[in-house]
């Protein structure tokens, strides 16, 4: 597909610098990027060295300037980048209709342009929205809710009741409404507390692939809009993930946590059970969390701390033995002191 700059520009809410009616047919790189392909520089590094690239245009900020190259200047580089690759390269989109080769329930609703492929089940009662993509070997439960214009991968399971909305990505391999992990201790044995709730995802979320959302022991486990999952992350039955917060690789949430919006949770973090996270938290890689953390902070660390503490602990762990040593010589040193100055007897 090729694109006019000017036409990028009107779609991005960029300012041409350069040759508006350049065709652009792709994106790269910024060192491989080539005459017909459109590349973006934000750090200092590629920055200092814009008019060495090939590039048939660059993506900058507004007030960078580059004589003799095309520029489009943005206030967000990378989320300009983000939208223009989405123009380049629009992902083939299945035939609409329902295979042969898929099984379908009783009292099924779909709305219009669905595509269903092969070996797909979908239980009693199901009710997909217009032109949702259901890839092989999806598994819809009874009483599942499918909204708008969402893709499910391969190998996704959604089991009964759990509601999904419009704009949805879940990534293959993916499992929505698992049981929530609930047993009650009697004596040397565990009894399964039933979980009867659902899990519902909002609009505009993208479930990364490998994930597992457990279902309510009672109500919902909430993931709101917006929110993004990286792969391989857990989320524990009853939780509340606020809009547009990012969930990193092998995160794990225990269950009735309380996530506030726009946080960000750092690869490996973990997180105890019935705690409250706070708006706009940032929690550091490999964090364990084990108490509530307020609006606004960044820790990190297992247990938790502020993150400029942790920094500073950091630096200090490599140099332990050294100190070891040391406070060692002065107990020596004071030992010997106070047995100068004891009377004699």
């Amino acid at each position: 597909m090729a694109i006019t700059l000017d036409r990028m520009a009107d779609l991005v809410g960029g300012t041409v610098v350069g040759d508006g009616l350049r065709s652009i047919t792709g994106a790269a790189p910024f060192e491989e990027a080539g005459r017909d392909e459109i590349t973006f520089a934000v750090r200092p590094q590629f920055l200092k060295r814009i008019d060495q690239t090939s590039a048939g245009a660059v993506i900058v900020p507004r007030d960078v300037q580059a004589p003799g190259v095309n520029l489009l200047q943005v206030s967000n580089p990378e989320a300009a980048f983000a939208r223009v690759m989405a123009l380049l390269y629009r992902p083939a989109k299945p035939e609409a209709g329902i295979h042969a080769a898929a099984v379908v329930g009783d009292d099924f609703v779909c709305g219009r342009d669905v595509s269903i492929a092969p070996l797909c089940v979908i239980q009693n009662n199901v009710t997909l929205g217009d032109r949702v993509t259901l890839h092989p070997h999806v598994v819809l439960g009874d009483n599942v809710v499918v909204g708008d214009d969402t893709t499910i991968y391969p190998n996704v399971v959604v089991l009964e009741r759990c509601r999904i909305g419009r704009r949805v990505t879940i990534q293959a391999g993916s499992v929505i409404g698992s049981d929530g992990f609930g047993f009650a201790p009697e004596g040397e044995h565990y009894i399964k507390i039933p979980q009867t709730g659902i899990v519902r995802i909002d609009d505009d979320v993208e479930i990364g692939a490998g994930n597992t959302i457990d279902r309510a022991t009672f109500g919902k486990t909430w993931i709101q809009q917006g929110v993004k999952t990286d792969n391989l992350v857990h989320v524990a039955h009853n939780v509340t993930v606020g809009e547009h917060t990012v969930l990193v690789a092998q995160v794990g949430i225990s269950g009735s946590v309380t996530i506030g919006r726009h946080a960000i949770l750092a690869g490996q973090a973990g997180l105890s059970g019935h705690l409250q996270l706070g708006d706009n938290v940032i929690v550091g890689p490999q964090a364990g969390v084990s108490k509530s953390v307020a609006s606004g902070s960044v820790v990190s660390g297992s247990p938790e701390m502020p993150h400029r503490l942790w920094l500073r602990v950091q630096r200090i762990i490599p140099r332990l033995p050294e100190l070891k040593k040391k406070i060692e010589e002065v107990a020596r040193r004071l030992d010997r002191i106070e047995g100068q100055n004891e009377p004699n007897r």
